[in-house]
């Protein structure tokens, strides 16, 4: 599948911690011109956590841009939208049972028997990392770096998002380590944040595919 190269994480927990709410981030990286983007949301799901979701993926469908939710099938097939899974959530071949048929499925992965055992999942593409140190979850897996991705890059044929502390002046390294895109959650969240500066932070993502 052709995946868009730059891939926007929202985390609910980041955009809290800098005082920038979920939609208004959306409507950011949508301005900036983003084609896809996930939400991500790590703590309790509540009624307004859903009403959140549910307004980003109304604005990334008038924006003409995937939505992608992350963890929840549910939340996904009501919302219309792709779903990404981690290694301890529900497994893919039970997410297909929830989702309607054909719906897009990502896996992550974080070492190599993973991302092996990930080939036999029915799953669209596969996310590989943390490829540098990452603060946006709590116990972060082992660093893989750059090297580790471009040797893992030969064991699967499926699309291979590169995750985990990936900033501006990493990317054409990652890029060229095999990694179909590159998902970014810190650096796309500037500290002193605001709509505008995401807008901003996602444009200057978007000009390095252009050089």
């Amino acid at each position: 599948m052709n995946l868009p190269r730059f891939y926007p994480v929202l985390d609910t927990e980041l955009l809290a911690r800098r005082g920038l709410n979920v939609v208004a981030a959306a409507e950011g990286v949508l301005e900036g011109g983003a084609r896809i983007l996930q939400f991500r949301h790590k703590s309790f799901f509540s009624r307004d956590v859903f009403e959140e979701a549910s307004r980003v993926a109304k604005l990334c469908e008038s924006a003409g841009a995937v939505f992608v939710m992350n963890d929840r099938a549910d939340f996904a097939a009501l919302l219309g939208g792709w779903l990404h899974l981690g290694q301890e959530d529900l497994a893919p071949r039970d997410a297909r049972k929830i989702l309607p048929p054909g719906s897009i499925i990502g896996f992550s992965t974080h070492n190599e028997q993973q991302l092996r055992n990930a080939n036999q999942e029915p799953v669209d593409y596969v996310a590989f990392g943390p490829i540098f140190e990452t603060r946006s979850k709590q116990n972060p897996d082992p660093v893989a770096g750059v090297e580790e991705l471009k040797r893992v890059r030969a064991l699967t044929q499926k699309s291979l998002v590169a995750i985990g502390g990936i900033r501006r002046e990493d990317a054409r390294a990652v890029w060229a380590a095999g990694a179909d895109s590159v998902a970014v959650i810190g650096d796309l969240i500037p500290e002193e944040c605001s709509q505008k500066s995401v807008r901003e932070r996602t444009e200057e993502w978007l000009q390095l595919l252009a050089k």
